[in-house]
């Protein structure tokens, strides 16, 4: 874009450019009056901001839109564009791996998933593969005019704050892995793409933040489930990451202190109680056969009213409400966000979660709003995919020119 100006003056540029792009983002098609009355700035400096966007290829135009206020000449509608920058992401799931591509609307342009090797696997085995999907879904963005722009990994693990190192991944096996080695040039077709990695639980309550529509509150808990689970705290639209960026572990809070060895060499986690290989094997259902046909069993089972899958999934759902109970008594949230599998199965978990989350809560009133997730399994490839994108809706001056198209 324009050279660089002095480091106050260019971070208030930065900053109104990427309001400029959020409230065309929000709005949709809208003209710069729209956009100026919207943000509080004059109309003058929108034009400018917006003059600059179109050199960049971060608006473009779309033709008459109604004058802002009421009657008058119509203005441009401004529009994010189809072409130009994308954001991917990228999901390490126990079984599966899975890579899309969204644009500056948000819509998903690309998409491509494999099998993963899963526990206990050695790093090389799935970053290879990752790596080889995270190519082809990028040439495809190519294929539509799309520049990609960054690349954001879910992985089911902890990743220390600011890095791309899972520090223990336990239903992986991984510890202390660094994936910007076999990273660092996937999706790239000249420099390298900044690389962000985070936990999914972190990723699937941004998901849930941005995509809701306004649904989901901006205080509230997510906990999802696949093998393990995962759990992340947002306060005020914010995630709480913790000093180290480990916080919202829920899935090794002990629930029974006496109980199960858990992978993570704890005992009586709630995973081991809740988790997806418990409940199976609870329920009595194989888990050595596709995961999918698995839970298809499961929920069958629990629908036809088979008593060992019912008492399966209820007690999943006290052993969830005992963890949440702590979370709700620390934290005061809003609102408790069911996502995962834990999403599919919730008509079976809510009766006994509730339950413990009544007789444990120690604030009087209401209970936190009990939500299920409508993004399902799709929530942290989803928060990577956008917070990819948002790398260039939060800073236009940090997107470099040769990414342009």
């Amino acid at each position: 874009m324009a050279a660089q100006t002095p480091g106050p003056q260019r971070e208030i540029r930065r900053r109104n450019l990427s309001r400029v792009l959020y409230a065309v983002a929000q709005q949709g098609p809208s003209s710069r009056a729209a956009v100026a009355t919207r943000l509080g700035l004059t109309r003058t400096a929108v034009s400018t901001l917006v003059d600059e966007l179109l050199r960049g290829g971060l608006l473009t135009e779309q033709g008459p839109a109604p004058a802002a206020g009421g009657p008058g000449r119509p203005g441009t509608a401004l529009a994010l564009p189809d072409s130009g920058p994308c954001g991917l992401g990228a999901e390490i799931g126990v079984d599966h791996l899975a890579v899309c591509a969204i644009d500056l609307r948000g819509r998903v342009r690309a998409r491509a998933e494999a099998d993963s090797p899963g526990r206990d696997s050695v790093p090389d085995a799935v970053l290879t593969p990752l790596r080889e999907l995270v190519d082809q879904v990028a040439a495809r963005a190519r294929e539509l005019g799309l520049a990609p722009a960054a690349l954001a990994v879910a992985v089911p693990g902890l990743v220390t704050r600011g890095t791309a190192t899972v520090v223990r991944a336990p239903n992986l096996g991984w510890h202390g892995v660094d994936l910007t080695p076999p990273l660092a040039e996937a999706g790239a077709e000249r420099d390298p793409l900044p690389l962000l990695v985070d936990n999914e639980a972190n990723l699937g309550a941004l998901a849930e933040l941005w995509l809701s529509g306004g649904r989901v509150p901006r205080d509230f808990v997510h906990v999802s489930a696949e093998v393990g689970i995962g759990a992340a705290v947002v306060l005020d639209g914010a995630l709480l990451r913790g000093h180290r960026g480990f916080a919202g572990e829920m899935g090794h809070m002990p629930v029974h202190p006496d109980g199960e060895r858990c992978a993570c060499g704890g005992r009586g986690c709630l995973e081991q109680y809740a988790g997806e290989p418990a409940l199976l094997r609870a329920a009595g259902i194989p888990a050595d056969g596709p995961r999918a046909a698995a839970l298809a069993a499961l929920r069958q089972s629990a629908a036809s009213g088979c008593v060992r899958a019912l008492d399966a999934l209820g007690t999943a759902g006290g052993a969830l409400g005992l963890a949440l109970a702590g979370t709700v008594n620390l934290l005061d949230p809003r609102a408790l966000v069911l996502g995962g599998v834990l999403a599919r199965f919730a008509p079976w978990l809510l009766p006994s979660l509730e339950r413990e989350l009544r007789e444990r809560t120690a604030a009087p009133g209401a209970l936190p709003e009990l939500l299920v997730s409508e993004l399902g399994a799709d929530g942290p490839l989803l928060g990577a995919a956008h917070t990819a994108v948002r790398v260039v809706l939060d800073d236009p001056l940090a997107y470099p020119a040769g990414r342009r198209g």
